[in-house]
């Protein structure tokens, strides 16, 4: 069954992960439209992400392609969203209701089943703040894959590893049967 699906990419190294995500998705037939943080663009350019949909990724809250939004067209329709990587700001953004940005805008305005895959250092994740801000995000009907345990960006080992695509993969493919 093909999905129309919003992948919003966060500004953490695991976001190389993310262009295989699309990928896969897209080969499965579904309808992948891509937003991008800011910081996203610091890991993985949007060129990548255009050339793997085959239509513009999204950088800009204020795209002037959109003119009710990027954050309302992006979000209409939309079967799932998956934000990955989500990072510890993007966690507490979406669990605040807080649109500082385009991704967690994007989020607020989805009405469809959203997926996040969280990565970040392993005392970021093991922090009070961010679990509580997990905790609410379930209790808001989020649905997480990973983290994993495994070899981190920052030369540690600990739990804060971004799901590898697969898992994302079927993740999604759940959600979406369900």
């Amino acid at each position: 069954m093909a999905a129309r699906i919003v992948v919003g990419v966060g500004g953490g190294i695991a976001a190389y992960k993310v262009a295989t995500v699309v990928s896969r998705l897209v080969q499965r037939g579904h309808h992948v439209d891509t937003a991008m943080t800011t910081g996203a663009t610091r890991f993985i350019g949007p060129a990548t992400f255009t050339a793997l949909c085959g239509h513009p990724a999204v950088v800009d809250t204020y795209d002037p392609r959109f003119p009710l939004g990027a954050h309302i067209e992006l979000a209409q329709d939309a079967d799932l969203m998956l934000i990955a990587p989500a990072t510890a700001r993007l966690l507490a953004s979406c669990a605040q209701g807080l649109a500082d940005d385009l991704v967690s805008t994007l989020y607020l305005s989805c009405t469809g089943k959203v997926l996040m895959a969280p990565a970040m250092n392993c005392q970021m994740w093991e922090k009070a703040a961010v679990q509580r801000n997990v905790a609410q995000l379930i209790q808001d009907n989020v649905s997480f894959v990973g983290p994993e345990q495994g070899w981190l960006s920052c030369r540690q080992r600990g739990l804060g590893r971004m799901a590898e695509p697969e898992q994302i993969l079927q993740a999604i493919e759940q959600l979406l049967e369900s």
